[in-house]
């Protein structure tokens, strides 16, 4: 989407405070968000609304506001710290003669750049073109006139956007079917573990929390890791072998975000699809946030979307060298560990997590014998 010369495109971000509680840290993620993708932010406009204006979202003062800031700071590209309607979008790059990209737009093109697995990028080009298919609403002339005759694509008077609909159907259509195939191959390599009785373990939080640090200190793998957003995108799986419990198949998956687009819920369903199949969820959660419960509160919100709200969690308080705090434990009524404070980083406390990871595997054992006795 977006040009990179040397430095980043530049940009200005535009955000506006209706009210919500945690308007600071949303704005502060957007600027994550951008830097991520590689743009140079140069400005941020700012502003207060009980509501969105229907034309501009912001208001016709306000995109002057944000039209004089591309001026002055000579950026190409304006980014919106909300999801924009079709028409607001078209109305707002015709007033400011830019690059108009919201927040969905903001993380397709994170999603796009980082994806390297085959199924990784069916799926990000599953969201771009569902995320598409509502924008064709350009007021380009060429959408307008209409193909159609002898030797031309299309039927007799079907308009460029009707033909531009239909190819992105079809291309949905065949992008599911693809992806519906590599959700059965996984289902029998998860028949497969279950009869080896591996338990399966997926590392779920919020993105940049340090998931893929905590599966490399686990599995003695080299996950790319940074501190960025989306580091990860496609899930990896290792196999490893816990002292004191047995074989576990750890799987790394997409960090969520606030207001993460349905778009890409669905469209990564087959990627989370991890969590909602597996046996336990390390829920890792970054103790030196200051957003750390709304961080915590939006993973179980997205877990109970895609069906995993019902999966045993194991909270993973990461980042205690950055809090000042020290390694420790808390078990739950039943006598099982339900939190270990670690640092990823310095591997302290990684102990815990591997005897945690010890004892819920004798249970799951314990509990299958059982089963298979019974029957």
């Amino acid at each position: 989407m977006f040009d990179r010369p040397e430095g980043g495109e530049s940009a200005v971000l535009v955000s506006l405070d209706f009210g919500e509680a945690d308007y600071a840290e949303s704005l502060e993620e957007l600027r994550q968000l951008a830097l991520t993708a590689g743009l140079d932010v140069r400005a941020t406009v700012e502003g207060k609304r009980p509501k969105p204006d229907a034309t501009y979202f912001v208001g016709s003062g306000k995109a002057e506001e944000v039209a004089a800031a591309l001026q002055a700071t000579e950026s190409r590209v304006v980014v919106f710290n909300h999801d924009l309607t079709p028409s607001q979008q078209r109305n707002l790059e015709r007033k400011l003669e830019s690059r108009v990209v919201d927040r969905t737009g903001l993380i397709l093109d994170i999603f796009a750049q980082r994806a390297q697995s085959f199924e990784g990028k069916l799926q990000v080009e599953l969201a771009q073109l569902e995320h598409l298919s509502t924008r064709l609403v350009r007021g380009w002339t060429h959408l307008e006139r209409q193909k159609g005759g002898i030797g031309m694509r299309g039927g007799p008077g079907e308009t460029q956007i009707e033909l531009d609909r239909r190819m992105i159907r079809e291309r949905v259509k065949s992008l599911k079917e693809r992806l519906a195939k590599l959700k059965r191959q996984r289902g029998i390599q998860r028949r497969a573990r279950r009869r080896s009785n591996v338990m399966s373990v997926s590392l779920v939080g919020y993105t940049n929390a340090g998931k893929s640090t905590l599966f490399n200190r686990l599995t003695q793998s080299g996950v790319y890791a940074a501190d960025q957003l989306f580091a990860t995108l496609d899930t990896t799986s290792r196999k490893v072998f816990i002292p004191d419990g047995g074989p576990v198949v750890l799987s790394d998956t997409v960090g969520f975000i606030k207001h993460l687009p349905h778009a890409l819920v669905d469209a990564f369903g087959a990627t989370l699809e991890e969590a909602v199949q597996a046996d336990l969820l390390l829920h890792v959660i970054d103790v030196s946030s200051t957003s750390r419960d709304a961080q915590i509160e939006q993973v179980d919100r997205v877990l109970a979307e895609i069906g995993a709200d019902e999966v045993p969690q194991l909270l993973v308080l990461n980042k205690i060298d950055l809090a000042g705090m020290e390694p420790g434990l808390e078990r739950d009524e039943y006598g099982r560990i339900r939190k270990v404070w670690v640092s990823a980083h310095s591997g302290a406390g990684m102990e815990l997590v591997r005897q945690a990871l010890a004892e819920r595997q004798r249970g799951l054992m314990d509990a299958i014998q059982q089963v298979n006795a019974v029957a």
